[in-house]
């Protein structure tokens, strides 16, 4: 009987001292997961639509200051706290790829996920949003359009890893490093953000979050997030 290969771990790593807040990588996550453009009246009430949001501050003093700029997103956490609360299972964990899942068609939206998750990365959808012609041409079929009153949240981009995975197993080969890359890894001009396998020791990621400069966000919980920042040289600098 063949071994079974351990599951592979995906975790994303972001260079801080490389981020210039030009988020290509929010404009990339949008268009790719189908995420919708509420306006300014709609985020004015509370009611933004984001799966990854751009944390900015300003380092040092006085006339000598400078932005810094922390990407967040949802992080995977391996003791995810939104995954107990949901009475309906939608927040799962998945076995395959080891991220955090969100089943939209078992979400009843009671946005206890929301309550329970730290790092605010979880957004819920108040309108079945109508997309005029030509818009309705830019959606992805890889990724479902949401209903009325889910919860929403970053995956991975997970119809990527699975597309990727699917096709590296019909070529009879395992997954190259480097070669799934969700939407914002593969939109960021200036690298910042490098996703990959993290039981691998060999791979670029895997590296990257073993050095000195590494963190995690609110690590202290307990939550096992599959994020990694590296310290840069601004107000997330440490």
């Amino acid at each position: 009987m063949a071994e079974q290969k351990a599951p592979q771990k995906w975790g994303l790593v972001v260079d801080l001292d490389r981020c210039t807040g030009c988020n290509a990588c929010i404009a990339a996550c949008s268009m790719e997961n189908n995420i919708p453009f509420v306006g300014e009246d709609e985020v004015a009430y509370g009611r933004a639509m984001y799966w990854l949001y751009n944390k900015r501050d300003w380092a040092g003093e006085y006339p000598e200051v400078k932005p810094a700029f922390e990407p967040v997103m949802c992080q995977q956490c391996g003791n995810a706290p939104c995954e107990p609360v949901c009475p309906v299972f939608a927040s799962a964990h998945s076995e395959e790829e080891q991220v955090n899942l969100a089943v939209y068609n078992r979400c009843i939206g009671t946005r206890y996920c929301a309550n329970n998750c730290p790092y605010h990365s979880r957004q819920f959808n108040f309108f079945d949003h109508d997309l005029p012609e030509p818009m309705n041409s830019y959606l992805n079929p890889d990724v479902t359009v949401r209903r009325r009153g889910v919860m929403e949240k970053c995956t991975f981009c997970v119809q990527r890893i699975v597309r990727g995975r699917q096709k590296a197993a019909a070529e009879g080969r395992e997954v190259e490093d480097g070669e799934i890359q969700p939407a914002c890894v593969q939109a960021c001009p200036a690298g910042a953000l490098v996703f990959g396998d993290m039981s691998n020791p060999q791979t670029k990621a895997s590296q990257m979050a073993r050095n000195q400069r590494r963190y995690q966000l609110l690590e202290e919980l307990g939550t096992l997030p599959r994020v990694t920042y590296l310290k840069g040289g601004g107000r997330y600098g440490g």
